[in-house]
């Protein structure tokens, strides 16, 4: 797999430097969970049914720590001491489990519409932590089409925090990951699109203070924002 050339490195911890409601930008990466679509109740119902199955610990270093982080990594991080045989069997396990529950799965506010406004002019793709199977189940389970752009999992050889996802879905557009606008929820998420050059836009739909990372805006959900297509690119208003 041949991976894309990263954008100059970004201090992810540094001050936030870009005026999101300002800039003009050819592309919006959206993250899937907790940005478009919850799904809280479903990953905590399988990975506390994972973590009784496997043994894996349910206190501060639980799954629960590793919001927006592949799957692969947490249960490499959890089962660190068990064969790879096993960390693949649990891995499996879990997005099966995934996939087969998907009760209580929502769209978050504004994701419709941001969607429908950037979609059909092709300047939108998701770029998720979860795979490919998984993606199209909690698509399904919800009133939401999917843009024709998706990166998952599958798609990559480092997850988030790494900027490799974020890379890969400009790529995927054509564009130049600097000029793109990254959406998110979690942490990781952000680091991983500002390190891709990206500016960044987090929402507080998981933590009530918005992810770290240092976002350079931060907003209750997509309901605070609203998305323009111009023949130069996508600008981002306060709704």
């Amino acid at each position: 797999m041949t991976t894309p050339q990263p954008a100059p490195p970004a201090a992810t911890d540094a001050a936030p430097a870009r005026d999101v409601l300002a800039e003009t930008f050819d592309a919006v990466l959206f993250d899937m969970d907790g940005t478009l679509i919850s799904s809280t109740g479903s990953v905590e119902r399988c990975w506390l049914r994972l973590a009784e199955e496997f043994g894996m610990p349910t206190g501060p270093m639980s799954p629960f720590a590793f919001h927006g982080v592949p799957a692969r990594a947490i249960i490499d991080d959890l089962l660190a001491d068990r064969p790879q045989d096993v960390r693949d069997a649990a891995l499996a396990r879990v997005v099966e489990l995934e996939i087969a529950d998907v009760a209580g799965i929502e769209v978050l506010p504004g994701a419709a519409d941001a969607l429908a406004v950037l979609a059909p002019a092709g300047r939108c793709a998701v770029v998720t932590s979860c795979g490919s199977a998984l993606a199209a189940a909690r698509f399904g389970a919800v009133d939401l089409v999917a843009p024709p752009r998706t990166v998952t999992a599958d798609d990559v050889e480092r997850g988030k925090p790494d900027p490799e996802p974020y890379l890969r879905g400009a790529a995927a557009l054509g564009v130049d990951a600097r000029r793109c606008l990254v959406v998110e929820d979690a942490e990781s998420g952000v680091r991983s699109g500002r390190a891709a050059g990206a500016a960044t836009l987090a929402l507080r739909t998981t933590h009530a203070a918005g992810p770290g990372g240092g976002a350079d805006l931060v907003v209750a959900d997509l309901g605070a924002v609203r998305f323009a297509v111009h023949p130069d690119g996508v600008r981002v208003v306060a709704a």
